[in-house]
């Protein structure tokens, strides 16, 4: 999260001169505020309007959201890099940004190559470019990296950091969206909620300190913004898991060459009754509660949401504090950079994608099959023979065969 309301205090260092990016037609409405009061009404109408930007592609679809995880990745690397570029512009580096942005091509080429042959491989084996760029796909992103692999020192560091920071999770991010529209939406909208209540509950009842790194974070705001993201990701994941394009992994047909999210739903996504406590029975009134899987599953993505994901915005924050900057950019008034709005959705998004590894996913029908259709013949009989042998032995071939 950004640190616009609290980067006046630099450890002891005096204050770094920023300027005035408010639209100045807020400006002039807002003229006769106090700087805090501006600073609070100039947040909300920008977080308002963030947050009606987020619903429109949410509505446009699997691809659109795609294509804006992409932009904020890319815009993310440009306010960083060009951090590095002020830093280090004394020593002189040669090509120091056209070789940052080429690094950033091909770790783009390698991590987006491997997530297309997964998902859209059927299409790949249909063009014989395609299918010479898939089967020699890693040989080629190392040869393009050990191209650009001769740059400086510092800058090669600084670059491969970044690179590990937002292209990486950026890639995440792309897998989730694929396992369903939900494991995007209901992980970001946890962090949004929990950087806004967080904001609200500090803004109002802050009196005691959380970190130094960012003075004007409370206890009163993380506590505040942890219960009541807890309650927003149940109630949102009860809403979303009634309805299969949030549910349904984003598939690719072949025959439309279009995305669907169509499917049976999930267990995950299915009602069942739960039995309460019954230290929570005499309290409640309820023996059992119906309710979704999923949301059993939320508590944990609402909770690193409102305990761990906080701590990515105070790695930006010691991170902006090291090179005395206020925020990344002056992208969005009062917000600072793109960089300050997703620090924690990056972390998020790392932790989603190993939760869904570790708790959710199963084996892969698609993928076993798009593995076997490319071996020899003579192996996929062998295949065959193994596995009717298998399901014969279980019963299973020979109950299919009598029905």
């Amino acid at each position: 999260a950004s640190d616009s309301e609290s980067k006046s205090e630099f450890g002891g260092s005096s204050p770094v001169p920023t300027s005035d990016d408010t639209p100045e037609v807020l400006n002039r409405a807002l003229s006769n505020l106090s700087s805090r009061w501006k600073n609070w009404w100039v947040r909300g109408i920008l977080t308002l309007a963030m947050i009606t930007f987020f619903f429109i592609i949410i509505y446009l679809g699997p691809m659109v959201l795609m294509t804006i995880v992409m932009c904020v990745q890319i815009k993310c690397f440009h306010e960083i890099i060009t951090i590095g570029y002020n830093v280090y512009h004394s020593y002189d580096l040669p090509w120091f940004r056209t070789l940052s942005w080429y690094f950033l091509l091909c770790v783009n080429y390698f991590f987006y190559g491997e997530t297309v042959t997964d998902y859209f491989f059927t299409l790949v084996q249909r063009e014989e470019p395609l299918r010479i760029l898939s089967k020699y796909h890693r040989f080629i992103s190392f040869a393009l990296y050990l191209t650009g692999g001769c740059s400086p020192l510092l800058q090669f560091g600084w670059t491969h950091v970044t690179l590990l920071i937002v292209v990486t999770q950026s890639h995440l991010i792309i897998h989730n969206l694929f396992e369903g529209m939900i494991w995007f939406i209901v992980p970001i909208s946890c962090v949004i909620c929990n950087d806004i209540m967080a904001y609200m509950f500090g803004f109002f009842f802050g009196r005691t300190p959380l970190i130094k790194l960012s003075p004007k974070k409370t206890w009163e705001g993380f506590i505040g913004g942890f219960f009541s993201t807890v309650l927003f990701g149940l109630l949102l994941s009860y809403v979303m898991s009634g309805y299969r394009c949030f549910t349904c992994p984003v598939e690719f047909n072949n025959d439309t060459n279009s995305f669907t999210v169509d499917c049976e739903p999930s267990e995950l996504f299915q009602l069942q009754e739960y039995n309460i406590p019954v230290v929570l029975q005499s309290v409640v009134g309820w023996k059992t509660v119906r309710m979704y899987p999923f949301q059993i599953h939320s508590i944990a993505l609402s909770t690193f949401a409102s305990l761990i994901g906080p701590f990515g915005g105070f790695f930006a924050s010691g991170f902006k504090r090291a090179f005395k900057i206020k925020d990344f950019a002056n992208t969005i008034p009062g917000h600072g950079g793109i960089m300050d709005r997703f620090d924690c959705q990056y972390l998020m998004a790392t932790f989603v994608n190993v939760y869904i590894a570790s708790f959710i996913r199963g084996p892969n029908p698609s993928k076993l099959i798009q593995q076997f259709l490319t071996l020899r013949p003579d192996q996929q009989l062998h295949i065959f023979n193994t596995l009717k042998a298998h399901l014969v032995d279980r019963g299973i071939l020979g109950s299919l065969e009598d029905a």
